[in-house]
């Protein structure tokens, strides 16, 4: 970290630039300044540092290196391939312009022409490591992954502690759906790197994604023998044993993670499902209450905590936590249905008509969306208001039942001719609905008698 904090020659340039004045940097000293400043992805102060060093050192092809790498990050490709130009003469063996010309191209989307430039710059023998990575990402963007896979291993041959290769050779196998060559590549890698975090972490996924739930076990395991620090790898786990349905071993290790995490809101939660599928309600319950304690703006253990009460019959507790969860995910239509019926069985049926509106704009294609909300409009006599909700409706679903509900809404209405000719479009779809409609619609019981006798006379 001392390069970071204690860096004498960024102080004495920073200090130089706030008080206006100049002092001498010989190119070696400059490129330092230059470099500290890319590591931070500080391009501002790594830009004045190189118009400096231009100023001291017009001639450093070094430093002109450096403003090609600057003009590349800020995407100014015509001013970065003027100087490409300039410097190409002269600059064919430095590995630095070449790695600056091959993302020029990369940048501009001809990764072909990346690749050609890369494979001339490892001729050079240097940032081999680096350059087989580069490559590889180029196949990648070829879609290519077998020659992705090649230079992803060359890569890791020259650097065996490159992660970022060892992963990408995992995706590319996965890609080439070579699940056998992928395993035998990691147990070798692991038989000569038997400590290595990423390679036993890329075992237990391998063996995760497979729903071989043990072997992934296994794999995290000897990585928590290594690390036991791993947050993320105790939920990977717990996560094989919940697959396994092994609750109580799954709580038990969400139980170690809480030990080491400073956000616990969500393995609080985790806790809570488990023990809701060990059939131990007030225990899950108990563990909801904790996630929310952690984070009150919790809406999966909000939602959780719903369900449970509603379980337990405690409809009015359910109604709350459902609608808590839903004001903060509001664009959760699963959460609006369950609001809604939670509203609807609760007596509230002005309340669940906002929910039910949100369904049938974000759903039109739903037919039971228009179906519960004409049906919610009705029961609180809003027969005018449920009549434009099913002309929309109709025009979705073309169904008898709504046209039953249509019937109702008139003759509630006393528009008798357009109660009529709404039940004929019902009867005509689907008679056989009518007894079922006419027990929950008993205005329209005599009209469907009328309608039927008058189909039997024209006949």
């Amino acid at each position: 970290m001392e390069e970071y904090f204690g860096n004498e020659l960024v102080k004495k340039f920073e200090e130089m630039m706030e008080n206006n004045d100049e002092f001498y940097f010989d190119t070696e000293e400059l490129e330092d300044i230059i470099v500290y400043y890319l590591e931070l992805g500080d391009f501002n102060y790594a830009d004045m540092a190189v118009n400096y060093g231009l100023k001291l050192h017009p001639n450093s092809l070094d430093i002109k290196i450096k403003k090609l790498e600057i003009l590349l990050e800020w995407e100014e490709y015509n001013t970065a391939k003027e100087l490409i130009n300039e410097l190409k003469g002269s600059s064919m063996e430095n590995t630095d312009f070449m790695v600056c010309y091959a993302k020029y191209y990369s940048n501009l989307g001809n990764p072909k022409r990346s690749i050609e430039i890369c494979k001339q710059a490892l001729t050079l023998g240097e940032e081999e490591n680096f350059l087989h990575n580069f490559i590889a990402d180029e196949y990648v963007n070829l879609g290519d992954p077998f020659n992705a896979l090649r230079h992803y291993r060359k890569a890791l041959k020259e650097d065996p502690t490159d992660e970022y290769a060892l992963e990408n050779c995992m995706v590319c196998f996965s890609d080439l759906n070579k699940s056998e060559e992928a395993i035998a590549f990691l147990n070798e890698y692991l038989d000569e790197f038997s400590y290595s975090e990423t390679a036993w972490f890329e075992y237990g996924q391998f063996y995760f994604n497979r729903k071989n739930f043990d072997e992934a076990i296994k794999g995290y395991d000897y990585l928590l023998a290594i690390n036991s620090s791993s947050v993320g790898v105790y939920a990977n786990k717990a996560a094989c044993y919940e697959a396994l349905g092994q609750y109580q071993k799954a709580i038990e290790t969400y139980e170690e993670m809480l030990e080491l995490e400073y956000t616990k809101a969500f393995t609080f939660y985790k806790i809570g499902l488990c023990n809701k599928a060990l059939k131990q309600p007030i225990v899950a319950l108990n563990a909801f209450q904790k996630s929310l304690r952690e984070d009150p703006q919790f809406y999966l253990a909000m939602m959780e905590q719903s369900y449970l009460y509603e379980e337990m019959g405690g409809m009015s507790e359910a109604l709350h936590f459902a609608k808590e969860a839903t004001q903060l995910n509001e664009n959760n239509l699963d959460y609006q249905k369950r609001l809604a019926f939670l509203f609807i069985d609760s007596g509230k049926f002005e309340e669940s008509l906002a929910c039910l509106k949100k369904l049938v704009d974000a759903e039109p294609s739903r037919f039971y969306n228009w179906y519960a909300y004409s049906e919610v409009l009705m029961l609180l006599g809003e027969y005018e208001e449920a009549v434009t909700v099913l002309n929309k409706a109709v025009k979705n679903h073309h169904r008898a039942e709504l046209f039953y509900q249509l019937g109702n809404c008139f003759f509630n209405l006393k528009d008798e001719s357009k109660g009529m000719e709404s039940l004929q479009k019902a009867l005509d779809l689907d008679s056989s609905l009518a007894k079922d409609m006419q027990k929950k619609y008993p205005f329209i019981k005599d009209e469907v008698k009328k309608v039927k006798a008058r189909v039997k006379k024209k006949n």
